[in-house]
């Protein structure tokens, strides 16, 4: 599985998805970027605070990424010009009803607008049909509207919740096409 998309801009640059190791220092570093982010956006919109760093030091070692590990789930990472740039993992909920979560979509701040999401996502999707999918959800938070957004252009529907999880405050769903073969 190897995406390339040039970004709209006609800049040569192009953007790579492949498989990654949970345990690599490119995934690694790209879930720290990702819970920083995303805890620190919780914590200024809640208490006006960042991350407590001893929490996301505990956070981030307690995430091991287990569920994004064959045989039930994959964690990509996006490359952008060769250099480790976003993330998305998907991982087998429902074998039996064909149902894969999305999760972790990431995309460095300073590289988002570049297209790299919807390249990302396009391979989160073609992962969880590998894993033998045919349906796709996730859940975020409110305030990720930009994530939401992303979400909704690439044809993820609002859906009723299917998880309780502490900050799962919107969930979304989309059917997966068969590959056309």
């Amino acid at each position: 599985m190897n995406h390339t998309e040039q970004h709209s801009t006609g800049s040569p640059a192009s953007w790579t998805v492949g498989p990654e190791a949970v345990d690599s220092p490119a995934a690694r570093a790209l879930w720290r970027a990702y819970y920083t982010e995303v805890s620190d956006r919780y914590y200024l919109l809640h208490e006006g605070r960042t991350t407590d760093p001893e929490e996301l030091e505990r956070e981030v070692a307690a995430e091991t990424g287990a569920d994004l590990v064959a045989p039930g789930g994959m964690l990509l990472v996006a490359l952008y010009e060769g250099e480790p740039a976003g993330t998305a993992g998907v991982r087998m909920v429902d074998a039996g009803d064909g149902i894969a979560e999305l999760k972790r979509v990431f995309v460095r701040e300073e590289l988002r607008g570049k297209g790299g999401s919807g390249v990302l996502l396009g391979a989160a999707e073609d992962a969880a049909r590998a894993l033998g999918a045919r349906r796709i959800v996730l859940d975020t938070r409110l305030d990720l509207v930009e994530a939401r957004a992303l979400y909704t252009r690439h044809g993820y529907a609002e859906t009723e919740p299917f998880t309780e999880r502490m900050y799962a405050e919107v969930w979304y769903a989309k059917d997966l096409a068969p590959v056309a073969g």
